[in-house]
């Protein structure tokens, strides 16, 4: 072979390993009530022609070494891995399990489960993490604990994998409701902004707590109810100096619901001088009729639009992030699918592609009327437009046959890990 051949060989083996797409699967590990998968693709696998057809580079069966560690650590096996984050530099992956309570560090590089701490109980006893979300300084993860209705914090040192949850920090969020305003504090889900010092909290009833997350314990800096922020909201996302929320449907008892605000961050003088008024606070979209459920958020490249997914709607709303209006509705049915239903979504490092995790025909979690999907897998979209609009280019089905032949699989968290 040529020089040259070979050269250029070796240049896309370097492409190929330029960013991976993680994938969870919620189901349980093939004959168990417990563990689950996590599908790892290499990036440059879902780019080309044959992307519908690209094989994992590997799969984790989380009934297996990381059920072990989380048996070893906590007494109890991992049970329906539900939301998944990277830290700052992409080393490490923390995956949240919504029935058991139980955080999974991962080491990026081996894939390696590091780390196991499970949540506190709540009502009933049950222990639940519906998010664990990792600080931008790598100092901690903020943990909702959904059933316990409380926020719990795990400090974290990556380099040394010593993963500890802090009872000093814990945060009750029930003692604050209040009858018709803030009806129910459960925590669904949490970003932190850039300084790591404030988190912003969706309440499953409706409102939305911004918490000090470096105060011992932590402490809520300003609290929002439902008349400001509607029920279930679980998209949340720092882009330019706003923090977007949207809240959506998913639950029986709050069946459909489109909304979209964004909070200003550092244009009131500084980075949170006083609490954001309601006043301050933009609701930038709102679509209450049947089949709307606003769910994943996310930013194109260079921050210059926003995406926000519609699991019930099979669509995504994309907004203008310097003026906030509404520029565009991407429809993502097609393909010979009818009901994607995409739920959550990543972008890749070029910005050319948007993976989003389609959902099973036997969802696992949020109500079935939403979280209903006809194939469980990831669907890739085109990026056009510099971001302002793209279209479903490709389907990756995800599978788990029961003993029964039954599909089990139900894709749900999903994130795009950079190779430095």
């Amino acid at each position: 072979m040529p020089v040259f051949g070979l050269l250029a060989l070796a240049a896309g083996a370097s492409r190929a390993r330029d960013y991976e797409v993680w994938l969870v699967d919620q189901s349980n590990s093939f004959g168990l009530n417990y563990g689950g998968y996590v599908h790892i693709w290499d990036g440059a696998r879902l780019e080309g022609k044959a992307a519908s057809k690209a094989e994992p580079a590997d799969i984790l069966d989380l009934g297996a070494e990381t059920a072990a560690l989380c048996l070893a650590n906590t007494g109890s096996n991992p049970v329906r891995p539900h939301m998944l984050f990277f830290n700052s530099t992409h080393s490490h992956g923390i995956l949240a399990f919504v029935a058991s309570g139980h955080v999974v560090v991962f080491d990026g590089a081996t894939r390696e489960p590091v780390g196991a701490i499970r949540t506190l109980p709540g009502a009933g006893g049950v222990q639940q993490a519906h998010a664990a979300v990792p600080a931008p300084d790598d100092s901690g993860i903020l943990v909702c604990n959904q059933n316990g209705k409380q926020l719990e914090w795990i400090d974290t040192d990556y380099s040394s994998n010593t993963y500890v949850r802090r009872d000093d920090k814990l945060l009750p969020l029930e003692s604050l409701e209040v009858l018709g305003l803030l009806p129910d504090n459960a925590p669904i889900c949490a970003a932190i902004e850039a300084s790591s010092r404030f988190a912003f909290v969706t309440l499953r009833g409706g409102g939305l707590a911004i918490v000090d997350v470096q105060a011992t314990p932590m402490e809520v800096f300003a609290l929002y109810d439902a008349t400001v922020f509607a029920p279930v909201g679980c998209g949340t996302q720092q882009i330019g100096d706003w923090m977007y929320v949207d809240a959506g449907g998913g639950l029986a008892s709050n069946l459909y619901g489109f909304d979209l605000y964004r909070i200003p961050l550092a244009s009131l003088g500084g980075p949170f001088p006083i609490p954001p008024a309601p006043g301050h606070i933009q609701w930038l979209y709102s679509d209450p009729s049947d089949h709307r459920d606003a769910h994943g958020i996310l930013a194109t490249k260079h921050e210059r639009y926003a995406w926000v997914f519609d699991r019930a709607g099979n669509v995504a709303e994309v907004f203008d992030t310097e003026t906030g209006a509404h520029v565009n509705t991407v429809p993502l049915a097609g393909l010979s699918l009818d009901d994607p239903t995409p739920d959550l979504a990543d972008i890749s490092p070029s910005g050319n592609r948007i993976f989003t995790s389609l959902r099973g025909p036997n969802p696992l979690s949020g109500d079935p009327h939403a979280s209903t999907g006809a194939i469980p897998g990831l669907g890739i979209i085109q990026v056009t437009q510099g971001g302002r609009t793209g279209f479903m280019k490709a389907i990756v089905p995800i599978s788990n046959l029961d003993s029964s032949s039954v599909q089990r699989a139900d894709a749900h968290g999903i994130r795009v890990r950079r190779i430095e």
